[in-house]
């Protein structure tokens, strides 16, 4: 998984548009729904710790772990109440003890390098949760990286940050490789320039339960994002979940 130092920079200001509270509600539903018998959370791929927060804040005793410093560092900079994070790969996963539930957001697991890394993400959730514990993520689909990321090129023209996003569609292993450059705003007003890239791979949801079941999950659900609608041919986004047998 890539660093993503620069993109901590500005990755608050590029996903201003992301609902968190929308997400974390969501979260809390299936939670409840499923059922654990306890609220110790983790959030693994926290990034800048915007949903971490929230879930904190709705009652969860949480952890939240990056790979990034740069990501873990902006998240510290922010009030966390209740939150600890620690700087660890989702595939390197080592708790303080066993989670009643962890969650994985905003793509994160498409950003592991391989259907081998994912494999081994599901495993560490698999050994850092208790049994019966509930494992929920969201994933970016097939149809999503060949039909609306492929090749395509996204500005984002704030009034700091000016963002030129490039996709590059690889058909061997559905994945996007991803090219940012970044101009951003310094305390002298002129614009730094950055560039940052890093890379997405997509599975299908047969496979997604298939490495579920080889972890030791028993696949509870899985949903179009942020909605209790099937999967469909065109659905860019799904919601998994998952109870550790």
């Amino acid at each position: 998984m890539a660093g993503y130092g620069l993109f901590a920079q500005v990755y608050d200001r590029l996903t201003e548009n992301v609902p968190y509270d929308e997400i974390a509600e969501y979260y809390r539903a299936k939670i409840e729904k499923f059922g654990t018998g306890g609220n110790f959370l983790a959030d693994i791929g926290c990034g800048t710790g915007n949903l971490t927060a929230r879930l904190a804040a709705l009652g969860f005793d949480v952890i939240g772990a990056d790979a990034s410093p740069d990501m873990l560092s902006a998240a510290m900079n922010k009030p966390h109440d209740g939150v600890q994070y620690i700087c660890q790969s989702m595939t390197e996963l080592e708790l303080y003890g066993e989670a009643d539930i962890i969650v994985s957001t905003l793509d994160s697991v498409n950003h592991l390098g391989s259907p081998a890394e994912i494999q081994e993400c599901f495993r560490a959730a698999a050994l850092n949760l208790r049994k019966g514990g509930l494992f929920l993520f969201d994933v970016n689909t097939i149809y999503k990286h060949e039909k609306i990321l492929a090749d395509n090129v996204f500005v984002y023209d704030l009034d700091d940050v000016y963002c030129v996003w490039q996709n590059e569609f690889c058909p061997e292993d559905n994945g996007v490789d991803i090219s940012l450059n970044i101009f951003a705003e310094a305390e002298d007003g002129l614009y730094e320039r950055m560039e940052e890239s890093f890379r997405e791979i997509a599975v299908t949801q047969q496979e997604f339960a298939s490495m579920l079941e080889k972890a030791g999950f028993e696949l509870l659900e899985v949903r179009e994002y942020l909605t209790d609608k099937e999967p469909a041919e065109d659905s860019d986004k799904l919601m998994f979940c998952a109870r550790k047998k």
